[in-house]
């Protein structure tokens, strides 16, 4: 049994202008000590699944179907006294910007200590003591010291391992982050990233990895997802996402990647603009960005095509072939029959 298993979940917020599908029928799982990678331009969904998982959406945001399991229990539906005992516990979150996740009112090491005094039983003595080990793990010097201090005495980079630190302090079985890496310098970034991949191997816990950097999902992930309008257009291991990608925007994606031979070239951007979660075209929401769109993209949804047991894809190109030669005929409710 997977440590996490998502099925069909459907995520909405509701606002004045309609129904925001922003999760659509998002499916995957996590084992443990896996490293699990989200991709995707902003507004394709990848927050929004990592805030259905722990239950944080905004008070217009709704999970209105589908399943989430953590270790066999069900998450969807259940009570906010229940969900409390996993989130921060058992599952964990590292937000986008460190200096608005931290409270600017309160000392680094008042807010350390408020998850380890709530999900252990340890005083308040022994939740410090916790608290300066954590800090020590993620390499803040002078440990003492900053617990002391305040979010805005801190360096970007060093704000950032403390939401680590406060990530880990209860040992979590899944550590979510959702961008860690974004507001942080170049160098910084590598040593997160290092820190990050250092602390799972040691703690053996599992990651979902939030990004837009795909030189961090290569470095980091054994599985990825690519994400877009909501949905998921492709999944699977690392190297076949990034040496065999079988979905068109998969491939955008790549194409758009600087590398040592595009140095002076121009780089091949993805055209357009995404899509308007309200306005949903009725087939793939790619097709008005893709090169390769053909009449079918703009009618019909593609079904998921498995490219082999490691790796499947939402896209006609995978199926043109049968298409052509009639081997796949499309029913009326759009599905495709072999």
């Amino acid at each position: 049994m997977s440590l996490l298993e998502v099925k069909n979940l459907r995520t909405s917020f509701f606002t004045d202008a309609g129904e925001v599908k922003a999760v659509n029928d998002v499916s995957f799982f996590l084992d443990r000590g896996k490293v699990l990678g989200i991709i995707g331009e902003s507004g394709s969904g990848k927050s929004v699944t990592a805030y259905s998982i722990m239950q944080i959406l905004a008070g217009t945001g709704k999970i209105v179907g589908g399943s989430i399991k953590f270790d066999g229990k069900e998450l969807v539906g259940i009570d906010e006294k229940e969900m409390k005992a996993v989130r921060g516990n058992k599952i964990s979150i590292i937000f986008q910007d460190p200096m608005t996740s931290l409270n600017p009112t309160y000392t680094i090491g008042r807010q350390l200590m408020e998850p380890i005094m709530l999900h252990t039983n340890r005083t308040r003595k022994q939740a410090r003591a916790r608290a300066i080990e954590m800090l020590r793990l993620v390499n803040i010097n002078e440990p003492e010291k900053r617990m002391k201090q305040y979010p805005f005495e801190l360096s970007g980079g060093m704000r950032q391992r403390v939401m680590i630190a406060m990530a880990l302090a209860c040992e979590p079985d899944i550590l979510i982050a959702d961008e860690p890496t974004t507001a942080l310098d170049v160098t910084i970034q590598a040593q997160i990233l290092e820190l990050m991949s250092d602390l799972q191997k040691e703690l053996g816990m599992a990651i979902i990895l939030i990004t837009h950097d795909l030189g961090v999902v290569a470095q980091m992930c054994d599985e990825v997802i690519v994400m877009y309008a909501g949905s998921i257009c492709e999944q699977g291991t690392a190297d076949e996402i990034f040496y065999n990608p079988r979905h068109e925007y998969t491939k955008g994606l790549m194409r758009s990647i600087p590398t040592a031979d595009t140095a002076g070239k121009k780089l091949q951007p993805i055209t357009g603009t995404p899509i308007d979660l309200l306005n949903m075209p009725k087939g793939c929401p790619f097709a008005p960005r893709c090169d390769a769109a053909m009449k079918i993209c703009i009618n019909h949804r593609a079904i998921g095509e498995k490219i082999n047991d490691d790796h499947f894809a939402t896209c006609w190109m995978n199926v043109k072939k049968g298409l052509d030669d009639g081997s796949i005929v499309l029913e009326e409710d759009g599905d495709s029959r072999g």
